[in-house]
């Protein structure tokens, strides 16, 4: 049997892929290299192309003993969907209906979806439970949710299995600093902040400290990447034992705000890093944690770094390693 990575060669993708790899599964990864690094897959089968292309994915699997497929291969920028939503529905939601398709057309009925808490939206209650509504606020959201109400259909209608597992913030690296996040432009916060210390940045942007946390700022969960590749990991083993599936929330039930992040990095590196403070973003919610209590129960999962001062420092690691081309 053999899994199929979409996206393996991107930040969480890559990471899963290396786990797999680990775990002795054979692996086949398929990415266009549009925002993953060829070097960044450290095993398996490379197959450099695009999901998109039906004739592609046709052939692979005619040509492989696929069991599970893992998609990873989403954009994600929040801004960049709402100004270029044409973007996020032909890759997000329609690649991604072609590709449930074709699985379809193969018999392989084993599927693990990267989502994402934006497809709840502002929830005004923490923490967030995957009964709450999903009402997303951005394209990027809407296209997340529009695959998880397909997967539904998708079930009911031919059998294929699947967990949809909502990531709250991904962070951390591979712990030998082998892999690690790289996103061009860099969004997210604690590698935005890792590079005011590393000196590749001027300083770290704190969007508002009038929110209603204990510090003013914004609070986020944030979750080793490695936490998460051992919950799709479980997943797939969950699936080939006849799991149904559903709806999982990914977090450490935790949440960090971005002062305490900040400060952190500070302890991690011990450098300073110069601050700077602006208005609130449009859009930024003052809290999102999650509740994974439903993804523990299921799939008996464990976050075995759920310290922030480790999330920091693995990513650090990284940050540091020497002879990375940026």
């Amino acid at each position: 049997m053999t899994i199929l990575v979409i996206g393996g060669a991107g930040f969480i993708g890559s990471h899963m892929v290396k786990r797999l790899c680990e775990e002795g599964e054979s692996v086949i990864v398929l990415d266009n290299l549009s925002t993953g690094f060829r070097d960044a897959v450290v095993g398996g089968e490379f197959i450099f192309g695009d999901f998109g292309s039906r004739a592609l994915l046709s052939d692979i699997f005619r040509t492989h003993d696929i069991d599970t497929v893992m998609h990873f291969a989403s954009f994600i920028q929040v801004g960049e969907s709402v100004t270029a939503p044409a973007k996020y529905y032909l890759n997000n939601v329609s690649n991604t209906l072609q590709l449930l398709d074709l699985m379809v057309e193969h018999d392989i009925k084993q599927f693990v979806f990267s989502s994402t808490a934006a497809v709840y939206g502002n929830t005004g209650s923490e923490p967030i439970t995957e009964a709450h509504a999903c009402a997303p606020i951005n394209p990027y959201g809407r296209t997340k949710r529009m695959v998880e109400e397909a997967l539904e259909d998708f079930n009911r209608a031919y059998g294929l299995n699947f967990f949809s597992l909502r990531y709250f913030n991904a962070a951390g690296a591979d712990p030998m600093a082998r892999i690690g996040e790289r996103h061009y432009p860099e969004t997210h916060l604690i590698p935005l902040v890792l590079q005011a210390a590393s000196g590749r940045r001027d300083a770290i942007t704190v969007f508002g400290r009038d929110y209603p946390t204990p510090d003013g700022t914004c609070v986020r969960d944030y979750v080793h990447v490695d936490d998460l590749c051992e919950a799709h990991l479980l997943a797939v083993r969950a699936l080939r034992k006849g799991h149904k599936g559903g709806f999982f929330n990914l977090g450490n039930s935790r949440g960090y705000s971005v002062a305490e992040v900040i400060e952190a990095a500070q302890r991690v590196t011990g450098r300073p890093i110069t601050v700077w403070d602006a208005e609130r973003r449009a859009g930024d919610p003052p809290v999102l944690v999650a509740d994974a209590s439903a993804a523990v129960d299921a799939l008996s999962w464990v976050a075995t770094k759920p310290h922030l001062d480790v999330i920091v420092e693995d990513a650090w690691r990284w940050e540091r390693k020497k002879g990375l081309k940026w």
